[in-house]
């Protein structure tokens, strides 16, 4: 599978650079993908539940998954960027609150996606018809991914809601060991563990040399097998200066090199 995700931010991020160099509104920046590709899949990564009420983010999900045929995926978390949500105004309340509207909202895309267009009442979101016209072209909904590897809240409610989970790329120890307490909350809830897609999310710097804090196509050969052994699916990467096409200069060798690799379990 390609996929293409964007960050869903409103300022850049302090670990790439000053809340003054350029960001795009994601959702905006993905419809534009979609226009000019055909077949790759597209995602935030991720969605703050904090930045929009959640009718209107399924509705802007189901518009985009329209509109591409069918490739959109509803990447969300519980949001984490105080200093954007003080700039621009946007309420940003306490964490364990975040993550009951996290819950909340991810309630409300099932409902809205599956055509229950009875009341909604939650502890913070009431929604009186939850329409959503049209539907969703994926079947049965778009996808969805929650990110974050918080052990008791966010990888539950991956096994409750979502089709696919997203772990940073730690040692293999540490992304094996949140896998299994992910396998552990399937079981709890019933969810058949195969079914989720579990990615990982790391940076990639490629050489010919693989010198300088870089890796060679083979090196990252290696680094993905690695993860794919130990259960991840997807390997979403980063790329530095991703404004420079020499950036991308040998990843068509890789991709072609890892296509071959088959993730435990599959």
């Amino acid at each position: 599978m390609s996929s293409f995700w964007v960050m869903d931010h409103f300022f850049q991020i302090s670990m790439i650079g000053p809340p003054e160099q350029e960001m795009l509104e994601g959702w905006s920046a993905l419809a534009h993908v979609a226009a000019v590709t055909d077949r790759i899949t597209l995602g935030t990564m991720v969605t703050g539940v904090t930045y929009r009420h959640p009718g209107l983010l399924v509705k802007t999900a189901t518009t985009l998954d329209v509109l591409s045929g069918g490739r959109a995926w509803l990447g969300i978390g519980a949001a984490w960027n105080e200093e954007e949500h003080l700039g621009l105004g946007v309420p940003y309340p306490p964490l364990g609150e975040r993550f009951e509207r996290l819950e909340e909202t991810l309630r409300i895309a099932h409902r809205m996606w599956s055509g229950d267009e009875s009341p909604f009442q939650g502890t913070h979101y009431t929604l009186q018809r939850p329409l959503n016209s049209p539907q969703p072209v994926s079947a049965p909904h778009p996808r969805i991914l929650v990110g974050g590897t918080g052990e008791k809240k966010t990888l539950r409610m991956v096994a409750q809601y979502a089709d696919a989970c997203n772990i940073f790329e730690m040692p293999l120890p540490a992304v094996r060991a949140k896998l299994e307490i992910l396998q552990a909350h399937c079981a709890t809830l019933g969810r058949d563990y195969a079914a989720i897609e579990k990615t990982s999310l790391g940076v990639l710097r490629l050489s010919r040399d693989g010198a300088e804090g870089t890796q060679s196509v083979e090196e990252a050969v290696d680094r993905f097998g690695r993860l794919a052994a130990i259960g991840v699916d997807h390997a979403i990467v980063a790329i530095p200066g991703d404004h420079d096409p020499a950036a991308f200069e040998l990843v068509g060798e890789l991709v072609g090199k890892v296509a071959a690799i088959v993730p435990a379990g599959r």
